[in-house]
């Protein structure tokens, strides 16, 4: 008898494929079929940070950096569920040459190893292997010049998209307030752009979201299901801040936080309600909500009035937490 060919199990965005056999393969195209909108009027590179996973971050400045100050450091870690994306892929690069350009800031974007390859932790760890890279660069008594001629090592700000703002929420509490186990880097706040939490107990906006959604509930569940540890739930400390195993926040210090998401978002109540649970505990928490909006709007179309807004908004939050 004939064996049976291996059939796709999961599919995530035609990116990654699952197979019946355990076998896997990946499309070196992008799920965003859109062109890079690069002017010049920001320059970029690729650095390697990691070497052991062969891990790279791409550096993005103003080609015309202002003369007389130094420039402040955005980290802006991308979504797609811990199990597609990456820096290279033109929807991240778009965003990143529009945050380097509005914000004038240095922008630093990272990748990070991808599931169901590897599991969490290993993204989260990806993370701070990517700041610690910032950290050697301060200390470093020939840094990269490209870098530091222009990056204020004392202003650093760390953004993450859906999955990168997961990472970004354990960054926070890995190095609390203060940053003071990256020496010369000082970490001046967070800005997590719909976050990706999760819980088994499903919130109303997950339960009672559209299934048409850009982020859907279908597709949530296929991330965390090929992202968690073997074994675990939804409710694993990576993925629910606030699940029953979770470290209690309530008394450690952090950096301001700025929480976003959009009204439309199947996020936004788990992301409502994470913000408010930091504010109610004396948390520096900014929340906003953008009314209709759903996930990922802001890299969607860069261009629109709400994509527009975000960006002051974050350009404001530098500029309130930079002293």
């Amino acid at each position: 008898m004939a064996t049976p060919s291996p059939y796709v199990v999961d599919d995530c965005r035609g990116v990654l494929q699952v197979f019946s056999d355990g076998s896997i393969t990946r499309s070196a195209k992008p799920s965003f079929n859109i062109p890079v909108h690069d002017d010049g009027s920001v320059l970029y590179k690729d650095s390697l940070f990691d070497p052991t996973h062969d891990l790279h971050l791409r550096l993005y400045k103003p080609a015309q950096p202002p003369s007389g100050h130094k420039l402040p450091i955005l980290y802006y870690i991308h979504g797609g569920g811990f199990c597609i994306g990456s820096r290279a892929w033109p929807n991240c690069q778009n965003y990143c040459l529009r945050l380097a350009s509005d914000l004038r800031a240095v922008v630093v974007s990272p990748d990070y190893r991808l599931a169901p390859e590897n599991l969490l932790p290993a993204a989260v760890e990806d993370g701070f292997a990517a700041v610690k890279w910032l950290r050697d660069q301060a200390e470093s008594e020939e840094p990269d010049s490209w870098l530091a001629d222009v990056a204020d090592f004392s202003r650093v700000f760390i953004s993450g998209d859906s999955a990168g703002g997961n990472i970004a929420h354990h960054l926070a509490v890995r190095l609390g307030a203060g940053s003071t186990e990256l020496g010369p880097v000082r970490v001046r706040g967070y800005v997590l752009l719909a976050p990706f939490f999760g819980g088994t107990v499903l919130t109303r906006s997950e339960a009672e979201g559209p299934t048409d959604a850009f982020l859907n509930w279908e597709l949530i569940d296929r991330f965390w299901r090929l992202s968690i540890p073997v074994g675990e739930t939804t409710d694993h400390p990576l993925v629910n801040p606030f699940g029953p195993a979770s470290p209690p926040l309530e008394r450690l210090d952090l950096d301001p936080i700025l929480v976003v998401v959009g009204g439309a978002d199947l996020l936004k109540d788990r992301t409502e309600d994470y913000a408010k649970k930091l504010k109610s505990w004396g948390k520096k928490v900014e929340y906003v909500e953008f009314e209709g909006k759903q996930h990922g709007f802001f890299t969607i179309d860069p261009n629109s009035h709400a994509a527009k807004e975000l960006m002051l908004i974050i350009k404001q939050f530098i500029a309130a937490n930079s002293s």
